[in-house]
């Protein structure tokens, strides 16, 4: 992991997601930010893969608790189709790239084999958003929108496809992790609370989650929580209940990010599958 640590990627990975939340911070989702037409591109592309799980329907008669097969389907569909969504979302002058854009696209929504998802996937994600600002397809004005929006509506997808196909959690450290299925939620969603007037205590409020979910995305993982989990929220989710009891999102934002080092980036088994080429470079 000491070798991986020197490499440029994981220099402008971090830097990357810390830049990012820096750019959210104090903004809601409803805030007035820069949102581009290429931004839009990518909630259109976001919007056809979700379309996809229509096409692909669970398969009822299954009744194991994780792991519908239909997933399986559906992340076939992915693969088959994500060249062409590439070549419809990139001007022709970016379509070189496409070679090396396609493994993070394709990786970012779960494994078909284990049917799980995890952060490594949100990470692979993450990654293809980096490499579309190396090619120019992002500009630093959208940093804001590539949260709030791309991201936020990656998230969305992410969560449909968690409910519908009942996905495995992967690497889910169960009630000591923060969370079954993301991280940068929580990294990016704290970082929007800061300088507001509502404390990391009232994150883990029903009806501030219900109320200000959409505009959040702290509170929108919350949400999703307590819609898939059963039981007293200091039982399941030990972490982000003890997160609550920080006074300053500063401080949570600033323990977030370390954590995301230290627990994702600094972890073999979610690294181990990210490629790299000449936009996400091995190179020291």
């Amino acid at each position: 992991m000491a070798a991986w640590q020197r490499l440029s990627a994981y220099r402008e990975i971090v830097g990357f997601i810390e830049q990012l939340s820096s750019s959210i911070a104090g903004k809601r989702v409803s805030s007035s930010y820069t949102v581009s037409a290429n931004v839009q591109r990518i909630c259109q592309l976001l919007d056809k893969a979700e379309s996809w799980i229509i096409e692909n329907p669970p398969d009822m008669s299954l009744s194991s608790r994780f792991g519908n097969q239909s997933f399986r389907k559906w992340e076939a569909e992915a693969r088959r189709r994500t060249p062409q969504l590439l070549r419809d979302l990139l001007p022709e002058s970016c379509h070189g790239a496409i070679v090396e854009l396609t493994p993070y696209l394709t990786e970012a929504f779960g494994n078909a084999t284990r049917i799980d998802y995890g952060s490594g996937h949100e990470l692979s994600f993450v990654v293809w958003l980096l490499c579309l600002c190396k090619i120019g397809f992002l500009e630093p004005t959208d940093s804001a929108a590539i949260v709030l929006v791309a991201f936020q509506r990656y998230l969305a997808v992410c969560q449909n496809l968690q409910r519908t196909y009942r996905l495995e959690p992967a690497g889910s450290h169960g009630v000591w992790g923060l969370d079954d299925y993301q991280f940068l939620p929580f990294y990016f969603g704290s970082s929007q609370f800061i300088g507001s007037n509502f404390t990391p205590a009232d994150s883990i409020s029903p009806e501030l989650v219900n109320k200000l979910g959409d505009d959040y995305l702290y509170l929108q993982g919350i949400r999703f929580i307590m819609e898939m989990k059963r039981g007293p929220f200091f039982e399941h989710s030990r972490q982000l209940y003890d997160i609550s009891g920080v006074p300053r999102w500063e401080k949570v934002n600033q323990g977030l990010g370390k954590m995301y080092k230290a627990e994702v980036l600094g972890k073999f088994p979610v690294v181990q599958h990210l490629q790299f080429g000449s936009l996400f470079s091995i190179a020291s």
